[in-house]
């Protein structure tokens, strides 16, 4: 058993999709297929060549791309203007021909008649015109109807449109008849050039990615020193690494890049010399611009700032995280959220069932109640033309695409932003929920120790004002800290540096580490020691901030005790400290009608609550486990509903199994993030959380507006059509308007704003 997949193209709408994807079933050996109107994509599981399916894919009327062609079609569609993609096609092209030779007919047989005026060209001249636009327009129309019916052996919106249109041929609505075809026509490739747009979107990431890159390679059969001391091709000996610039795809990894001031980064890799700040915003939707040193990783397309870097690559082009997060984007867009399976479904019997209906409606009046068939003057309907309205009427485009168009383009703007929904269904789910879990360490808080505050023994300010003994006191730490490689060693280090205090003393000489007690080491002649409460207990008195070492290790503190010669100094507190953003998602989150923040952990009850006062959470529950956090989730949904959990995706992963949604952190562990989770947050920051709650609401707002839309508009026309007041091209053109202002309606979500309402509206004056 094989899998194909295949990129479609000439599709202008979803029924199109849903037509190859039968026929493609009904070929023998295939085992499962789905056609993505989205992406696209056709996926054929089964004993079935490639050859195969590309020959039903044409015999319905439809091509297969190619990759060159599928990457100059894109490029091309994302430059060019509506009738420049009418142009490009043949199908497309004739409906512009169409659209042309039905004017005459339009101008003086439908709205110079309206104004009294007499048509100055003979009827049969204006009517073969029309008829010629029906013939030309019509043609792929005609095709695929006949096409659907003996391949598929189904009535789809093509047949109604047909059925249409030939029988206003035989009760002599020329003109009519050419004009339901040209508005069918060009409607469908209006649909289709919109949602070709929606479809590039989210490649339009790919633009952020140089083709080229500086890269350090040997000297290749240098001809300088050919023949030199034995040398005759190959890498040069005498010349080393210079720079050279390729492109990206020739890059391997290991390999070094050369990033220059302001220059993108071409790769995802890490960071083996400099030291600059870069901004990943293309990438995170982090808006500030990130330090980064060595060590540090950064990601292809992300914008380097004022120092040179030296980056090992990590990853291959078709791996880098822009490659990966447009398959995780396109394989989201291909899953189905419920309500677009329910819309699938009723389109499914909604045609046929139509085409029963506008039998009786023309078979009914006449044979029952007398009523006439044909038009028995110029003012008065017949009940045939009505029926033939109401076939016009009952083309389900707007209600097909409502759906689909708006997750497209949530979706594509949701990744834009540096968020990944895995699918529709994740889109749906997160509108609904009214209670969010999250983890503490690497979620709510950095998930890294920072100090949180240093007390000298001679301060006499009340902690919050500058004081030069606790400066000296942290400058003196850091003199022991730099020479170990301890977490809470590097918080000491990183505020030292940051408060331009890490030079004040020489680093420690002789510096010992005592097992479960703490460090010690000579600093300018001084034995200095940096314990736990507990060592300093037993070894150097420290009455002065006894009392406070113990509140701040009740608080989830770490108090560090600092001596120097036997005499006690001062303590510095570390503590896995909440993020800066943490507060404000939260905040945003519960201004959004967030009725549960919930804070799950298994750290002590004093640090949890801590955290959960800095950061706003509405409930804390401490001291879990992996399976008592699936319990609370557990607990939650059964109070409030859909529950999401927020973790980092790895040491989490029973709980966000659990819930409705499990929301993953990236950063540094982006790539197992976007592999796990149903959202993945690129940025390691729960900023854009409430950006992807507000997102998916307005996503089911816009699918709930498209689908009343598309369904009121019908009743209305139905009731229009059955009084006799209508046309059939009136009927067509409030189709296939409903139709476009659906899929536009759907593509404002591709400008959805980052901040909420609240945060752009200017504060009131008292």
């Amino acid at each position: 058993m094989t899998e194909n997949i295949l990129e479609i193209t000439g599709m202008d709408c979803a029924e199109c999709a849903r037509g190859i994807e039968r026929g493609i079933a009904r070929l023998d050996g295939v085992q499962s297929c789905s056609l993505s109107y989205e992406t696209a994509k056709l996926r054929v599981r089964g004993n079935v060549t490639r050859e195969q399916v590309i020959t039903r894919v044409r015999e319905l009327g439809y091509d297969v791309a190619t990759e060159d062609r599928q990457r100059t079609t894109n490029n091309q569609t994302r430059k060019a203007s509506f009738l420049r993609f009418m142009l490009a096609r043949r199908d497309t092209a004739l409906a512009a021909l169409g659209g042309l030779l039905i004017l005459p007919g339009l101008l003086f047989h439908e709205l110079l008649p309206l104004a009294g005026v007499a048509s100055p060209l003979p009827d049969a001249l204006v009517n073969g015109l029309s008829i010629a636009a029906l013939a030309v327009a019509g043609w792929p129309v005609f095709r695929s109807a006949w096409r659907a019916l003996v391949v598929n052996r189904e009535i789809g919106i093509n047949a109604l449109m047909s059925i249409a249109a030939v029988g206003a041929v035989i009760i002599g609505a020329y003109t009519e008849a050419g004009l339901v075809m040209v508005l069918f026509a060009v409607g469908e490739a209006l649909e289709g050039y919109t949602m070709q747009h929606a479809r590039n979107a989210i490649h339009s990431l790919m633009a952020v990615a140089p083709n080229e890159a500086t890269v350090l390679r040997p000297c290749i059969d240098c001809r300088l020193h050919l023949g030199q001391d034995g040398y005759t091709g190959g890498p040069c000996p005498f010349c080393g690494l210079e720079e050279q610039r390729v492109s990206v795809h020739e890059l391997r990894i290991g390999e070094t890049l050369i990033v220059k001031p302001g220059e993108r980064i071409a790769m995802d890799g890490r960071v083996i010399s400099g030291a600059s700040t870069v901004n990943q915003a293309p990438i995170t939707g982090e808006s500030a611009p990130v330090e980064k040193t060595v060590g540090d990783t950064v990601f292809a397309g992300s914008i380097n700032g004022a120092g040179a870097l030296s980056v090992e690559i990590g990853r291959l082009a078709a791996d880098n995280t822009i490659s990966r997060v447009i398959r995780m984007v396109e394989a989201a867009q291909e899953q189905r959220a419920p309500a677009q399976r329910f819309v699938d479904r009723f389109a499914k019997v909604y045609t046929p069932a139509m085409v029963v209906i506008a039998a009786l409606v023309a078979i009914v009046p006449p044979a029952l109640f007398g009523a006439p068939l044909l038009n028995p003057d110029p003012h008065t309907q017949g009940w045939l033309y009505r029926a033939l309205e109401l076939l016009v009427v009952a083309c389900p485009c707007a209600l097909v695409i409502s759906t689909p168009v708006s997750l497209v383009s949530a979706i594509a703007a949701a990744a834009r932003n540096g968020v990944l929904f895995k699918g529709g269904a994740h889109v749906e789910t997160l509108s609904r929920v009214r209670a969010i879990a999250f983890d503490k360490t690497g979620t709510l808080t950095a998930g890294q120790p920072a100090v949180v505050r240093v007390r000298s023994a001679r301060c006499v300010t009340d902690g919050n004002a500058p004081c030069e003994h606790c400066d000296d006191l942290l400058a003196l730490a850091t003199a022991i800290e730099r020479r170990s490689e301890h977490p809470l060693a590097r918080a000491v280090v990183n505020l030292a540096d940051q408060s331009g205090l890490g030079d004040k003393y020489p680093a420690a000489q002789s510096v010992t580490a005592v097992a479960g007690r703490g460090i010690t080491g000579s600093v300018n002649g001084r034995e200095v020691v940096i314990g736990s409460h507990a060592f300093f207990e037993n070894a150097i008195p420290h009455a002065p901030h006894c009392e406070e070492a113990q509140d701040a290790a009740r608080a989830g503190h770490t108090p560090l005790m600092i001596g120097a010669d036997g005499q006690y100094l001062g303590y510095i507190a570390v503590a896995d400290a909440a993020r800066s953003s943490s507060q404000q998602a939260l905040a945003e989150l519960k201004r959004d009608g967030i009725a549960a923040l919930v804070m799950l952990t298994g750290d002590t009850v004093g640090t949890a609550q801590r955290i959960g006062k800095e950061v706003g959470v509405t409930e804390v529950r401490a001291n879990l486990l992996p399976e008592d956090k699936v319990e609370a989730v557990r607990a939650l949904r059964r109070q409030f509903g859909p529950v999401a959990m927020v973790g980092d995706g790895i040491n989490d992963a029973p709980a966000l199994a659990a819930a409705d949604v499990g929301i993953a952190m990236g950063g540094s562990g982006t790539a197992q993030a976007i592999e796990t989770a149903d959202v993945a947050l690129m940025a390691d920051d729960l900023s854009k959380l409430p950006f992807a709650l507000r997102l998916s609401r307005a996503a089911m707002r816009t699918i709930r507006a498209n689908i009343g839309l598309s369904i009121g508009v019908k009743l209305a026309f139905f009731v229009v059509v059955l009084l006799g007041l209508g046309t059939l091209w009136m009927a067509v053109l409030a189709d296939m308007g409903v139709s476009l202002l659906v899929t536009l309606n759907g593509l404002r979500l591709l400008a959805f704003p980052i901040q909420s309402p609240q945060q752009t509206r200017p504060a009131m004056q008292a």
